[in-house]
């Protein structure tokens, strides 16, 4: 009732009730089918590509694509969605149209603007083909313009993300190779992680002649000098006990926690196993690290030492 209201009002006369009515219907149905159109859907794909918003860029994917896409990590979602405009880092997007209506969006950061013009679709049943010009918004002289077709496909009345250039999207394969090169790098940096938490314990200890009671106590301090609740030793995510999908576990060996004597062990659990690291590292009371698979159970003295 209050719709019709508001109709009534903004038409004179009750005999132009009937075609404005009709005419709003119309308009609103215009504006539906131009936002379900193959170049619009693929503004919006480049939109949230652009702004590493994985939500709504997995709304725009095939069903079978996008339950893959969210059951990926978020780091693997956000090296898809650089690789996918082609910058390093998130953008503010912005879109503009010709008169001719051509589509072109782009994805500002602070060291370079990316522009993805769109060309018209060419449509063959439920296959949307659509030419996309991908350069450097400074590149007047268009000397790195990169060329693509982009495929898109009719799924349940809607058009969704199919392909770039000759390469179908199959994220589950992809997010499983993607999956397997992260546990690589995690795995790498947890290594380090351990190495660097060690060093920073026995900074710790030359300070205040004892051992921290626990990881949180090596963060960042806002005071200067160092206080030994906050020694500054290693960043707020460490001081957590969590980074690059590894967790940091800190046990001091024997009840005294003062003096040379007293010894430490460290160990780093992938923080989801399978997904974001495989192997368990554990660094004994001597210094020793050792790596094993434990399904992501905390690693111990009999696994293999890593040189």
């Amino acid at each position: 009732m209050l719709r019709l209201t508001i109709v009534f009002h903004a038409c004179v006369g009750s005999a132009l009730l009937l075609g404005c009515l009709v005419g709003g219907e119309t308009q609103r149905a215009a504006q539906a089918a131009a936002a379900d159109e193959p170049a619009t859907v693929l503004q919006e794909v480049l939109i949230a590509a652009c702004a590493q918003d994985s939500k709504q860029f997995s709304d725009e994917l095939t069903a079978r694509n996008a339950d893959a896409f969210r059951q990926m990590t978020p780091a693997a979602q956000t090296t898809f969605l650089k690789r996918f405009v082609l910058l390093d880092k998130a953008g503010k997007p912005r879109s503009s149209s010709d008169a001719s209506g051509v589509l072109t969006v782009f994805c500002e950061t602070p060291e370079i603007t990316s522009q993805m013009q769109i060309g018209k679709p060419e449509v063959r049943d439920n296959l949307a083909y659509l030419p996309l010009v991908v350069k450097d918004a400074s590149d007047t002289a268009d000397a790195n313009t990169r060329h693509v077709i982009m495929g898109l496909v009719r799924e349940n009345g809607q058009w969704k993300l199919l392909s770039l250039g000759l390469l179908l999207l199959d994220l589950p394969t992809l997010g499983e190779e993607w999956d397997r090169a992260e546990i690589q790098a995690n795995e790498k940096s947890a290594v380090l992680s351990m190495k660097e938490l060690a060093d920073a314990i026995e900074k710790y200890r030359v300070a205040f002649t004892h051992l921290p009671d626990t990881l949180t106590v090596l963060g960042p301090s806002r005071k200067a000098p160092a206080q030994a609740d906050k020694a500054g030793l290693v960043s707020d995510q460490l001081a957590a006990g969590r980074k690059d999908g590894y967790s940091f576990r800190y046990v001091i060996v024997g009840a005294n926690t003062s003096g040379a004597p007293a010894k430490y062990e460290l160990a780093a659990i992938p923080a989801e196993y399978g997904r974001t690291g495989m192997r368990s590292f554990f660094r004994d009371s001597n210094g020793v690290l050792h790596a094993g698979d434990h399904q992501g159970a905390v690693g111990g003295l009999s696994d293999p030492k890593v040189e």
